[in-house]
């Protein structure tokens, strides 16, 4: 089973199979509005626009499993990151990234690159990048900057 495989909730709670980025660099991220690392929203926009007519799309994917940091509903998120950091990349529904009811594409993820704490998400903002053909290519820290991994991003999509 590959990446393309899975699907994932919209936001508006309508299916999404992750074959539709098919040939696309993606960034998946599970995000909190109110965390030390929210401000990175801004630097994730920075990258879609530098990158998103390369074929580089970010994948956004609130989670409240760390300290309640993701309050509200799909839409409030969605209403403050727009309004916040005018965030323009796909946003989908709340998830959970650890214990029984990880999503199973953060399954997925997880398995294909370990971090400092073995397969579990030690927080929100942890990155994945995805090459083109689906593979995971590498596993970011919370406390890597958008900025930092700029490089990565270039060299995946090169």
């Amino acid at each position: 089973m590959g990446i393309y495989d899975f699907s994932v909730k919209a936001r508006d709670g309508k299916d999404v199979s992750m074959s539709d980025y098919k040939g696309k660099v993606l960034l998946i991220v599970n995000t909190a509005t109110g965390c030390g690392f929210t401000p990175q929203y801004k630097g994730l926009q920075e990258l879609y626009n530098k990158y998103k007519e390369q074929g580089f799309e970010i994948l956004d994917f609130p989670c409240n499993q760390f300290m309640n940091q993701a309050p509200g509903t799909d839409e409030e998120i969605h209403t403050f990151c727009t309004g916040r950091f005018g965030i323009t990349f796909p946003q989908f529904s709340k998830i959970d990234v650890n214990g029984k009811n990880t999503d199973p594409l953060y399954a997925y993820l997880k398995e294909q690159k370990k971090g400092s704490i073995g397969p579990r998400i030690k927080w929100n903002f942890t990155k994945f990048l995805v090459a083109k053909d689906g593979t995971v290519l590498k596993r970011f820290a919370p406390t890597d900057t958008p900025e930092a991994i700029d490089g990565d991003i270039a060299k995946a999509l090169a």
